[in-house]
């Protein structure tokens, strides 16, 4: 074959070009279209995550009546409650912005709400930084003198949790964005021209969107509010490109699919379609369940009553049914105008960590099983994790003390069966070539391993 030749190495600027060349060629680089971005992987956290925290905080904390959407409802449908509200404890010139003032959060705590989001179990967390109202909760250089640090608490809000989540926590910061605003003139003026002008999302909305991101760096950007203008309007498929390429969150930021109209449960990192979304089966993309406490609102109410609030089982159950279909929970508490979490959202929070310090591992990294639900126990939800170890996650224990599982199919010799938070195994016999009934453990009260709903921990069944 001849004389080998002598290997030269090349200049170190030659060197460096190569080596930044191959890097380059190695790496993903997404294009501004769907077809593109949505061929981007889902960062894993997200999916092992599995629980979330909202929270819906702003200027319409301080009315704090009906719901978020309070100055709409008001001043844009004019609807009766909201406008003899007004009528009744306010001046008749007061206008929303005289609201702006009083939203001091003199009671806020941000290490305070970062200890409850973590004894919640929650992995992540999404605060509201700027609603359909236009008022940002940061010093916003796009929103000028309606935003929280040129007004009432003269705060950065935003930057006080980001803080505080990742100094005292391991979850995740995410922020959520209003892509519109109901009375901002320009949004006005682009909607009358039928969105052939794009006057506001150049000027405020997507400055504002690059401005969050470097600023706060969010591990979840949740988009919300198209105003019923497309994603061409919202020039969406620009600023998430750069997202995915260039942003300092390009590697672990996650986002939603509300993205402008047509969008929804269509594009994006993971779907949420609709509001309080939970189709009850598996979907073949990644989803995420967002919901409220307070069945009738995303903001606090000071007239909810009682009744108007989730109780810690139907949360549980709620979580449970979510993530056995393959989805994330994302649960929305509503702080008051002084920055306090009221004592029902705490109990909630605190509960569902409770329940998840003892079942966690059904819930958090899991996988959705070959069935999602039971075919002979109603209310029973199957997960699966650690391999192969199947979650059977059950709300009612049974007075009989026999629980009937028509899934699983046992393998003789081999399956153990064992309720998690209890050491000891249980006995079991199966029903046929596919089922099992499982003997609970004669327990008091007291000697429940947590309360709610229970996990059976299946070992070696198919």
């Amino acid at each position: 074959m001849g004389l080998s030749a002598r290997y030269i190495p090349p200049p170190t600027a030659v060197l460096l070009a190569l080596l930044l060349s191959a890097s380059l060629a190695g790496g993903d680089s997404y294009e501004p279209t769907w077809e593109s971005l949505d061929s981007r992987p889902l960062p894993s956290w997200y999916d092992e995550a599995k629980f979330g925290i909202f929270i819906h905080w702003g200027v319409f904390s301080v009315p704090s009546f009906g719901s978020e959407w309070f100055w709409y409802y008001w001043q844009g449908q004019k609807a009766k409650a909201y406008v003899e509200f007004m009528q009744m404890n306010y001046r008749p010139d007061f206008t929303y912005e005289d609201f702006g003032p009083m939203f001091t959060a003199e009671f806020y705590d941000a290490d305070e709400w970062a200890d409850l989001f973590k004894a919640s179990g929650a992995k992540y967390i999404v605060l509201t930084s700027k609603h359909h109202e236009g008022f940002t909760l940061w010093r916003s250089r796009y929103s000028w003198n309606w935003n929280s640090f040129d007004m009432g608490s003269r705060r950065d809000l935003v930057g006080e949790l980001a803080t505080a989540i990742r100094t005292k926590t391991d979850l995740h910061f995410g922020l959520y964005h209003s892509l519109f605003e109901w009375f901002n003139p320009l949004f006005a003026i682009d909607k009358e021209n039928q969105f052939k002008t794009r006057l506001f999302p150049k000027s405020k909305s997507i400055p504002e969107l690059y401005e969050l991101v470097k600023l706060y760096k969010p591990d979840i950007l949740w988009s919300d509010g198209n105003g019923g203008a497309p994603d061409t309007y919202w020039n969406s498929t620009d600023f998430l490109a750069w997202l995915y390429n260039d942003s300092p969150v390009k590697d672990v930021v996650v986002t939603n699919d509300r993205w402008g109209s047509g969008t929804a449960c269509k594009h994006g990192g993971f779907y949420t379609c609709d509001d309080r979304f939970n189709p009850g089966h598996l979907l073949p993309h990644k989803w995420e369940n967002c919901m409220t406490i307070d069945k009738y609102s995303w903001g606090y109410r000071r007239n909810a009553n009682l009744c108007d609030y989730l109780t810690i089982k139907e949360l549980i159950q709620t979580l449970v049914e979510t993530v056995s279909c393959g989805g994330n929970l994302l649960m929305n508490i509503g702080p008051t105008h002084e920055g306090h979490i009221i004592p029902i959202f705490e109990e909630r929070l605190r509960q569902m960590g409770d329940w998840l310090g003892v079942n966690g591992e059904a819930i958090y990294a899991s996988k959705p099983w070959r069935a999602q639900n039971d075919s002979t126990t109603e209310g029973l939800w199957y997960t699966m994790n650690h391999g192969d170890i199947v979650y059977a996650i059950f709300f009612d224990w049974p007075l009989s003390g026999t629980i009937l599982l028509g899934e699983p199919v046992a393998l003789v010799g081999q399956t153990e069966v064992y309720l998690v938070g209890w050491e000891k195994s249980l006995p079991w016999l199966s029903t046929g070539e596919q089922g099992i009934a499982v003997s609970l453990p004669p327990l008091t009260y007291s000697e429940m391993p947590c309360k709610w709903a229970w996990t059976l921990k299946l070992v070696w069944v198919e």
